[in-house]
């Protein structure tokens, strides 16, 4: 965190580092826990930030909340965001499992896009944590964390890309382009999920 978004989020800025660290340290764990002689550890990676003044104001103001820090941590779910990607599918369900079992939160939402893609084909698994806070008057806050395969990261990166590029030429076609490549993702990883399902039978 930078000093200016230091001096955005003031006094509720080192409790948000903390936290953050608390969060990725937890979740580390889990994937530990998964990790056997014969397989490592599920995740490609796991990355995590803290969400930018100038974003989080942006959406305050789409939403209709006063725009700031205070405001921030009481209305919206992201401050703190953590994504895991993984090499399978089914590491997604099995790291979800042991995220609700956890005493280091309570689980508020899920929102399972990889059952129920988005119209445009996105794919990833939310879980909104609440986590105790202890800052100020706000005792606790929402996170989220996203769980997605390698696969769904690329294809996610891409449709980013789209979304905030400008002048952007042929803009039906890349969208329907994007969407057949999400579709055809899709069915690599689960070919790859059966793969791995019977090695692991032996």
């Amino acid at each position: 965190m930078n000093t200016e978004e230091m001096k955005f989020y003031g006094e509720f800025a080192p409790r948000l580092i903390e936290t953050q660290k608390l969060l990725l340290d937890e979740v580390q764990a889990i994937l530990d826990s998964i990790s056997t002689d014969s397989e490592k550890a599920p995740a490609e990676h796991v990355k995590s930030r803290i969400k930018h003044s100038a974003s989080l104001c942006e959406k305050l103001r789409k939403k209709g909340f006063e725009e700031s820090a205070e405001s921030g941590l009481r209305n919206l779910s992201d401050i703190i965001g953590l994504r895991v990607v993984t090499h399978f599918v089914g590491d997604i369900y099995t790291v979800l499992d042991l995220i609700k079992k956890s005493d280091k939160w309570s689980v508020a939402e899920i929102k399972d896009y990889i059952a129920d893609s988005k119209p445009n084909g996105y794919r990833s698994l939310h879980v909104i944590l609440e986590v105790p806070f202890g800052c100020g008057s706000i005792e606790a806050i929402k996170v989220e964390i996203q769980l997605r395969t390698i696969a769904m990261d690329c294809w996610a990166s891409l449709e980013h890309q789209l979304k905030y590029k400008k002048n952007i030429r042929n803009t039906e076609l890349i969208v329907s382009e994007l969407k057949r490549c999400a579709d055809e993702m899709a069915s690599t990883d689960l070919t790859m999920q059966t793969i791995r399902d019977l090695i692991n039978m032996g």
